[in-house]
């Protein structure tokens, strides 16, 4: 097996990215058997491990391919944008959205060409990005403009220390929309299609025979359409359909029980439906371990799910655990990036 190689995008440079991707690095510096590369510009991400209190070299390299150099060296592909010239620590600037948009599109060319085998993505300020130019809300969408996809899904991947060698996959039917409008949202054609994705996004990364339990949205499941009908006017048809397809699918479950069955093993994923319904319990039970991963994409991509923190952003109190769990997890998905791209590519 290759050692697979993995291009770390430092986000908002005015943000916590910096940091975190340093403690990463560092960390995974002493270890053998994979080799992460910083992608950005150096100066940022030697200030970033400035403020970690780090003793390390940072090593400017131009090639993914150079080996590591072993403990206490850290390595990145310097994008150049900002030079000597960095922003505020914890402001919204338009320089740093652009090194942050530029770190994003180096990294997903050099996993598009197999340079790399996947990314892992730090934080960015949207703000920052629309005004150094992006028309993007976010990670997702730009990755999915730069990979030629059209539809992406957000799977996050919970830490269980209860269930040894269980995690918790969560989908989401809708994504960044306000509540009401993510109801209008949610009818059964759009339920069975996102059925379908975590289903297959559950096979292509290590789970052969998938659980997936689909949330209701109402209250105790709408109690019969006492306290809404989405269940059965909705979700409840594409659980049927999706079950007569021959797919291990459970539901509508209460929202308030299905979680903590599937944390418990009942269940290997869980489909929500909107943004804080499946946000809320991951990031409650395992703030620090739950990470992102873009399926949809021809490419490996993991991530933190939380922001830039520009409040502490260069204080050195970044909690880096979430970056270092998204570095893992691209560590062990890696075997899977053959499946990935005969999965996700089709829609080149």
């Amino acid at each position: 097996m290759t050692t697979p190689v993995l291009a770390l995008t430092l986000g908002d440079p005015a943000g916590i990215g910096p940091e975190i991707t340093a403690r990463t690095l560092a960390d995974a510096a002493t270890q053998d058997g994979h080799h992460g590369v910083a992608v950005g510009d150096a100066e940022a991400l030697r200030r970033g491990a400035r403020a970690a209190g780090l003793d390390v070299e940072v090593r400017a390299v131009t090639d993914f391919a150079t080996p590591p150099a072993g403990p206490g060296v850290i390595d990145v592909l310097d994008t150049g944008v900002l030079g000597r010239s960095l922003p505020d620590w914890g402001t919204v600037d338009a320089r740093a959205g652009r090194a942050a948009v530029a770190a994003i599109e180096t990294a997903t060319r050099a996993a598009l060409d197999g340079a790399v085998d996947g990314i892992v993505t730090a934080p960015i300020n949207k703000e920052a990005i629309w005004q150094a130019g992006s028309s993007h809300l976010g990670h997702t969408e730009m990755l999915g403009e730069l990979t030629g996809v059209t539809r992406q899904d957000t799977m996050f991947v919970v830490r269980n220390t209860a269930v040894p060698g269980h995690h918790l996959r969560i989908f989401f039917t809708t994504r960044h929309v306000a509540l009401r409008t993510a109801l209008d949202q949610l009818t059964s054609e759009r339920v069975g299609r996102s059925i379908r994705e975590a289903e297959t996004a559950l096979r292509v990364f290590g789970v052969p025979r998938p659980r997936l339990a689909v949330a209701a949205v109402n209250p105790h499941g709408g109690e019969n359409g006492a306290f809404g009908d989405e269940e059965i006017v909705h979700i409840g048809p594409a659980c049927e359909e999706a079950r007569a397809a021959g797919l291990d699918v459970t539901g509508p479950v209460p929202a308030d029980s299905v979680f903590h069955q599937g944390l418990t093993g009942r269940f290997d994923g869980v489909l929500s439906h909107f943004h804080d319904q499946g946000h809320i319990p991951a990031k409650t039970y395992d703030f620090a371990g739950t990470i992102s991963v873009t399926v949809g994409l021809p490419i490996l991509r993991t991530s933190v799910d939380h922001g830039t923190a520009f409040d502490i952003a260069g204080s050195g109190r970044a909690d880096h655990g979430t970056m270092l769990s998204a570095y893992q997890a691209a560590v062990d998905y890696s075997p899977s990036v053959p499946l990935i791209r005969e999965t996700y590519g089709r829609e080149r």
